[in-house]
C-alpha cells in the first residue's frame, strides 16, 4: 500500500512547524486584523491545497452546503474536492459574500480586482512568519505539510487523505475508488475539531 507518510516526511519536506509555532504564527495573523489574510491562511491550513490551486479557486467552486471546495485542474490537471470544517463555514461565507459584492470572480482577489499571485500569497505568509519570530518562514507547502502530517497522526488512512492531498498512486486510487467522498469527509470531520487553529 502506498504510504503517504513516507512522501510527506522525506528530506525535502523535513521541516514542519510544531503546534506551538503554528499557534504563535496564527496569533500574529489574528492580531493583524486583516480579514482576507486570515481567510487565506485558514483556507490553506484547513484544506491543504497548493498555492497554485488556492489562487484559482472561484466563488462558484465553494459549496457551503457540503463544506467542500472544488479544485479545478490541480496538479497534473486533475480535479478534486477538498473539505473545510463546519466551524469555518460562517466566516468563509462572510468572506465570499464580501467578494461577491465587489463583483469578484475568485475567492481571493486584491483591491485591484485581480486574483492573487503565487508570489503575493508567499509574501503574506513570510511577513507573518517574521513577525511571529519563527526560525523558518512558513510557506504554503509547509502549511499543507502540517495538515497532511497532522491528519496522518490522527490515524486517518492514507487512502482517505489521498483525495485531499492530490497525490497519486495506482494502489491508493484503487482503494479510493471503492470509497465515497462522504466517507473521507466523515473521517476528516471527526478529527478536524481537534486541529490547533
Amino acid at each position: 500500500m502506498y504510504n503517504l507518510y513516507i512522501l510527506i516526511s522525506s528530506d525535502k519536506f523535513r521541516y514542519s512547524p510544531t503546534e506551538e509555532e503554528l499557534k504563535r504564527y496564527y496569533d500574529v495573523v489574528w492580531k493583524a486584523k486583516n480579514f482576507q489574510d486570515m481567510m487565506i491562511v485558514k483556507t490553506l491550513l484547513y484544506t491543504g491545497v497548493r498555492v497554485s490551486e488556492l489562487i484559482n479557486i472561484q466563488l462558484i467552486d465553494v459549496d457551503f452546503n457540503y463544506c467542500q471546495i472544488r479544485i479545478n485542474k490541480g496538479k497534473g490537471s486533475k480535479d478534486r474536492i477538498v473539505p473545510f470544517p463546519h466551524s469555518f463555514k460562517e466566516t468563509l461565507a462572510m468572506h465570499a459574500d464580501s467578494m461577491r459584492k465587489k463583483h469578484a470572480i475568485y475567492l481571493f482577489e486584491s483591491s485591484w480586482k485581480k486574483k492573487y499571485t503565487d508570489r503575493g500569497v508567499r509574501k503574506i505568509l513570510a511577513k507573518y512568519s517574521e513577525e511571529a519570530g519563527l526560525a523558518q518562514s512558513l510557506s504554503p507547502h509547509k502549511l499543507r505539510h502540517f495538515l497532511l502530517t497532522w491528519l496522518k497522526k490522527q490515524g486517518i488512512d492514507d487512502a482517505l487523505i489521498q483525495p485531499y492531498s492530490g497525490h497519486e498512486s495506482r494502489k491508493s486510487l484503487e482503494v479510493y475508488s471503492k470509497l465515497a467522498i462522504t466517507d473521507a469527509q466523515q473521517e476528516y470531520n471527526e478529527v478536524i475539531n481537534r486541529f490547533p487553529i
